[in-house]
């Protein structure tokens, strides 16, 4: 678990992501949060079914980066975004990140703030020495959220931005 001001960053286990992905409250209930009005993007859910849940269930590897990184409000008492991590550190040391803020939490800083505790715990991670994120060029408050944590713009495809940041 890695808590920051505002929030605690939780990584689901196996049975907590079954739950998370079934989106009807069971997971808030386990963690005993208040409902939330989650929804899960025909993309994630497609992540979730093929690499995050496999990906957890596989135990010669360390669930921590594959699974989702929930973040909940310390004030609220409510899940409010995610954060995911693609995979273990590669041979160059980088781990590749992707998140999401739930539509009522956003524009508060939240995100900011999540990718800041993960960026905080990678530096007591001995394998990883970057991290990578993409963000969609239509998404500028995502890139925001990478930008006020120092990441930098390394190129851009068609439709994406990539970035990277030197732990």
């Amino acid at each position: 678990m890695i808590e920051t001001q505002r929030l605690i960053l939780k990584p689901l286990t196996y049975d907590q992501l079954v739950k998370y992905a079934k989106c009807d409250n069971s997971l808030e209930a386990e963690l005993n949060l208040n409902e939330t009005s989650r929804t899960i993007s025909p993309e994630l859910k497609e992540a979730l079914e093929n690499t995050i849940i496999p990906n957890v269930a596989d135990k010669s590897k360390n669930y921590l980066y594959s699974t989702i990184w929930t973040a909940i409000s310390k004030s609220e008492n409510k899940m409010i975004g995610d954060l995911c991590i693609i995979g273990e550190p590669n041979a160059d040391g980088e781990i590749e990140i992707g998140y999401g803020t739930y539509d009522e939490f956003q524009n508060k800083g939240f995100m900011t703030e999540i990718v800041n505790g993960i960026i905080e715990w990678t530096k007591s991670q001995p394998n990883v020495k970057s991290i990578i994120a993409s963000t969609d060029k239509t998404n500028p408050a995502s890139s925001r959220v990478l930008e006020k944590n120092n990441f930098i713009k390394t190129g851009e495809s068609e439709t994406l931005f990539n970035w990277k940041l030197i732990i």
